[in-house]
């Protein structure tokens, strides 16, 4: 299939790195700190306990389902405000969580990939995660990261991909979309009127109701070498070229 992409939008979690690593390094800092700063949270708030509480702020808070950071930090507030101690506190143990939240562990062919691509094409980070591309160190490779909580909603919601694209400069049927989830990302870029790549990092079967994506690989590295072969370029070609 050939079509021209002259910008690409790029999901994190799951698309660059697994998350669910992260998920679980998260969980044992905190109880970690909890131990040792406060023991009544840790007593009272065991891993499962804290996933459960967290579950529950999530429900009782959906007008901020966009904002996963903002739900993290209400959660530990809650557990130390429940365990009898300081809700002052939380700053600390929120540092935490930013710490782990940002050691990532990349799928082997994510950096390649990544770099290649960024050398092709403008990449903007498009994610309805917190991560923090400066901390994890990548931010080079991108030109701007949009988040679902610094816009106000989250994928799938149109609105976000057509920011994408305002913010690439570029019209939406020329911007690919590249992520891992076939409704947040691949679903809803085929509502926003942008192309789609589904990396498929055999998380997720295909459901059956949602189109399939425009071009699909198992690798970053594979749509590179998907963009290299379709000799398409970001900006017209000068006379030099065409010579």
């Amino acid at each position: 299939m050939r079509f021209q992409i002259r910008a690409i939008s790029l999901d994190l979690d799951d698309t660059l790195w697994p998350f669910a690593p992260i998920g679980d390094r998260i969980e044992q800092a905190l109880h970690a700190w909890f131990v040792e700063y406060s023991p009544r949270t840790a007593e009272r708030f065991p891993i499962t306990e804290m996933r459960a509480l967290r579950e529950r702020v999530h429900e009782e808070f959906p007008e901020h389902e966009h904002d996963l950071g903002l739900l993290r930090r209400l959660t530990i507030e809650r557990a130390l405000r429940d365990s009898g101690d300081d809700p002052a506190l939380a700053s600390a143990a929120y540092a935490i969580f930013f710490r782990e939240r940002n050691r990532v562990d990349f799928y082997p062919d994510a950096l390649e990939g990544l770099q290649r691509l960024a050398a092709r094409v403008p990449v903007g980070a498009l994610t309805n995660g917190n991560a923090d591309l400066a901390a994890i160190g990548i931010a080079s490779s991108f030109c701007f990261q949009l988040g679902a909580r610094e816009f106000g909603s989250a994928k799938p919601d149109p609105g976000l991909f057509l920011e994408a694209c305002r913010r690439l400069g570029v019209t939406p049927n020329e911007v690919l979309h590249v992520g891992d989830h076939p409704r947040m990302d691949i679903a809803g870029a085929a509502r926003a009127g942008l192309r789609s790549c589904w990396i498929d990092r055999g998380d997720h079967a295909w459901p059956s109701q949602f189109p399939r994506a425009d071009i699909e690989f198992t690798t970053l590295t594979a749509l590179a070498d998907w963009l290299d072969a379709t000799r398409l370029h970001t900006l017209p070609e000068t006379p030099e070229d065409a010579a």
